[in-house]
């Protein structure tokens, strides 16, 4: 049995559909928090599984029989490690054969504007390693689907405002992360592995803008906001502190360069070239 932890969201719900093309459904198993999340899910045969990384009990329960498990990581920074950490345990006390966890592909995290919500992730590194599990981890790069939270849904009528500076990252899809993931779990030779999955070249916004004016035909110019003008001008349109923290973490570690990674491994777990940054801003934008 595989279970995929997050499986409502976006990324799990992506893994199951991949697996669903190399696995019978009844080998499937999804861990929910919300039922009424899961029908899409149930109408598919996948076997579903309440839990809450907050409730260890839970997680003992939804392990049982688990030989593979995707352990998509938290999206709640406070209360990340502790949630981390009891998923880790509930994996260990059900003797899972193989845990897979969805890190971050990033360097100098120890100076990081993001340390305090990326740091989480090198720490539950280290408890899966601890607990003597065989694993894989999988150090994801930033996702492309989100360039249009970051550049604004409107930024080829707009052009890009955003503070981030020369900084490069080697984007990747959610679909293409998806597909490779499922591929580890259903292939041998995975244990005890680190990869680092990005794409294979490294865009900043200045890029992103010429690949936009490309495909638009028209100049899409890049501006590199001020971070304290880029949070004004959120404060106004109604965005709450913490949202505009998250955009000024995210905008200062992409212009340090925190996210200037690239790797080949995730095309060799595809078996094909990445989609590239100008077919996924066709997609996202036109």
């Amino acid at each position: 049995m595989i279970l995929i932890t997050g499986a409502t969201g976006n990324l799990g719900t992506a893994v199951i559909k991949n697996l669903l093309k190399k696995v019978p459904a009844n080998q499937i198993a999804a861990l929910a928090r919300d039922m009424n999340k899961t029908k899409e899910l149930k109408a598919k045969s996948v076997d579903i599984r309440m839990g809450d990384y907050n409730d260890a009990a839970s997680l003992n329960r939804a392990m049982h029989g688990v030989e593979k498990l995707l352990f998509i990581s938290s999206n709640d920074i406070i209360a990340r490690l502790s949630q981390h950490r009891n998923v880790v345990d509930a994996a260990k006390k059900a003797n899972v054969k193989h845990i897979l966890y969805t890190s971050a592909a990033m360097k100098n995290i120890e100076d990081s504007p993001l340390k305090s919500a990326m740091e989480a992730h090198f720490k539950t590194e280290g408890f899966i390693k601890e607990s003597g599990l065989n694993h894989t981890i999988l150090r994801n790069t930033l996702y492309a689907d989100n360039i249009p939270m970051f550049a604004g849904e409107k930024a080829v009528e707009k052009g890009l405002f955003f503070p981030a500076g020369k900084g490069k990252v080697a984007y990747a899809t959610r679909a293409d992360l998806a597909e490779a993931t499922a591929a580890i779990l259903t292939s041998p030779g995975h244990e005890n592995k680190t990869y680092t999955l990005t794409g294979p070249k490294g865009y900043s916004f200045n890029d992103i803008a010429s690949e936009l004016s490309a495909l638009a035909g028209k100049t899409v110019a890049y501006t590199d906001a001020a971070p304290a003008t880029f949070a004004d001008m959120l404060k106004k349109s109604g965005l709450p502190e913490q949202a505009i923290d998250f955009f000024l973490m995210f905008g200062a570690s992409i212009k340090r360069s925190d996210f200037d990674i690239i790797d080949p491994t995730l095309g060799k777990l595809l078996g094909r070239k990445p989609t590239d940054l100008r077919t996924f801003l066709k997609t996202a934008y036109f």
